[in-house]
């Protein structure tokens, strides 16, 4: 049985904008599938109505063998959500609190609803918040502010705050979209150590197609909400990039030094 199976998947937007048309695809625990295409493509969507942060128009979402697009009660979708670790594009960091503090707000989910708003944690999710950024390589940066770090190491703080939900899955929305080139590979390098070490599964939606095939084991394309290319890096030819982005964007690569 796939870790997620995902059939027929449909998103219209009240405005009449059909973001998603139509997606169907699996995904097996261990994959490190990245999703690609160009801006508006549906991917930001996709991962959205994979974590039920938004509800489909239609189709549907099993996880670990649960349906779960139909689910309504919020204490079965904060379930879920324990199960899926979600890194946003730009951080979503609290600028004033510690990373320590930052990292322990993974657990949230997980806390009875006077807990979290008194923010008490256990000396072990103490423990496991600091090996978690023993684990992205931070652990020095546990009582600094969250707002004195650079963009590439709150990233990485976003990372081990995902992890603190013990998830199997791990979504990652644009995560290096915001950061440098050489800043990419390092948020890339340990999103593929958390794959290949801890057996936890990557969803990551990416612009850059030399990150796809350096991190990838797997490749979805999006193009106006459709699935146009499904396989592996290597096959990503001069033909289908100009299908996935247009003749444009190759052209534009082409010319790029």
């Amino acid at each position: 049985m796939a870790l997620l199976s995902v059939r027929n998947l449909t998103k219209t937007y009240p405005n009449g904008t059909r973001a998603l048309r139509g997606v169907s695809f699996d995904v097996e625990e261990g994959e490190f599938l990245v999703v690609i295409g160009l801006s508006g493509s549906g991917k930001s969507t996709l991962l959205r109505c994979l974590n039920l942060l938004q509800e489909p128009t239609s189709g549907e979402v099993h996880f670990e063998g649960q349906k779960i697009s139909a689910l309504q009660k919020s204490e079965q979708v904060r379930s879920v959500r324990r199960r899926m670790g979600m890194i946003f594009q730009h951080f979503n960091l609290i600028p004033r609190q510690s990373v320590l503090k930052n990292v322990l707000m993974g657990c949230l989910g997980k806390k009875k609803t006077w807990q979290s708003l008194l923010g008490l944690f256990s000396a072990q999710e103490k423990q496991s918040a600091l090996e978690n950024l023993k684990l992205v390589g931070i652990s020095d940066k546990a009582y600094l502010r969250a707002d004195s770090m650079s963009g590439g190491q709150k990233q990485r703080v976003a990372i081990a705050r995902a992890l603190m939900q013990n998830p199997v899955l791990l979504l990652a929305d644009e995560p290096v979209s915001a950061l440098d080139p050489a800043t990419c590979h390092v948020v890339m390098n340990y999103l593929k150590k958390i794959q290949k070490e801890m057996g936890i599964t990557v969803i990551a939606n990416l612009h850059f197609l030399d990150l796809v095939r350096q991190y990838a084991t797997r490749v979805i394309a999006l193009r106006d909400g459709e699935i146009v290319f499904t396989g592996r890096p290597g096959e990503i030819t001069e033909e289908w990039f100009k299908r996935i982005y247009g003749e444009e964007a190759y052209a534009l690569a082409q010319n790029t030094p």
